[in-house]
């Protein structure tokens, strides 16, 4: 067994699994106290890195692509200190952080784990139910549908709407960007009728705005990640199963559906006064700007 415990979390690893566990320290990130303990199999991994610095080094995982829901939902994009595969290392532990690396490594080259992407995930994502209340409303997700419940300061088009249901077979894909001190980020639900046309996510009634707490707001992730792990694997959509959609004449007859539905919408929208002028003509533009 080679573990390493600091104050940011704990690695354990026993030949075939990383066990990894938060800490408590109220420096770390609410996220990665809500996502809690991760059992990384050791074909997810593709590489371990091991760096020193002047105060404190890191330890960091690279996973295998498409072999974890939560950054296949997150592209990424999640915040250096709330990656839950990451771990800040005193300098004292260097040499204790450098022996769980190594040992990750010598693993990886005895059992041959391939470096490729993965044609399906390895890790669970988190665990449903799951309920997340955010700057615009609250999302929640029990492994079949997605709910929408906006807050009181959510935009006039989102309270007129109402609370939103989205079975997860109308469902494409999730989006999720994180909120910055410089702009908001939001959560879409992208539907298989909308995939073709995206309002900007103030006016989306299938997205969040993310433009409050960021702190808060990153547990969006988690309703993200819980909804990408049940849905088809990226290499089913991409790759070979792609082409036994539709045909291509088909397919545009339905983007024109979806397009004429939309502009329906917004034009019933505009007549009952929930969007004034200047967001009808706004939102138009976004939509038919998508076709």
């Amino acid at each position: 067994m080679a573990e390493i415990i600091q104050r940011d979390g704990a690695w354990a690893f026993d030949g075939g699994t990383i066990r990894i566990t938060p800490g408590l320290h109220r420096r770390v990130p609410l996220f990665r106290q809500a996502y809690g303990e991760i059992a990384v199999p050791l074909e997810a991994v593709r590489g371990v890195v091991c760096e020193a610095g002047r105060g404190r080094g890191r330890l960091g995982l690279r996973l295998r692509e498409g072999a974890d829901p939560l950054l296949q939902a997150t592209g990424g994009r999640l915040p250096a200190a709330a990656d839950p595969y990451r771990l800040v290392v005193d300098a004292d532990r260097g040499g204790v952080a450098e022996y769980v690396a190594e040992e990750i490594r010598r693993a990886l080259l005895l059992d041959r784990v391939p470096r490729e992407p993965t044609t399906a995930y390895l890790l669970p994502g988190p665990p449903v139910p799951v309920a997340v209340r955010s700057s615009d409303g609250t999302v929640s997700f029990d492994g079949s549908r997605v709910r929408i419940d906006w807050a009181d300061t959510s935009g006039r088009v989102k309270r007129a709407s109402g609370p939103r249901i989205i079975a997860l077979g109308d469902l494409a894909e999730v989006e999720w960007l994180p909120g910055s001190g410089h702009g908001g980020g939001f959560l879409r639900f992208v539907t298989r009728e909308a995939v073709f046309s995206k309002p900007p996510p103030a006016r989306d009634p299938y997205a969040l705005d993310l433009w409050g707490s960021v702190r808060r707001d990153l547990l969006t992730a988690l309703v993200a990640a819980a909804v990408t792990a049940r849905l088809p694997h990226p290499t089913r959509v991409g790759g070979a199963c792609a082409d036994t959609g539709p045909p291509r004449d088909e397919r545009g007859d339905r983007r024109h559906d979806v397009l004429l539905r939309r502009l329906r919408e917004l034009g019933e929208l505009h007549r009952d006064g929930v969007l004034t002028d200047e967001e009808f003509a706004t939102t138009k533009a976004a939509v038919l700007g998508r076709f």
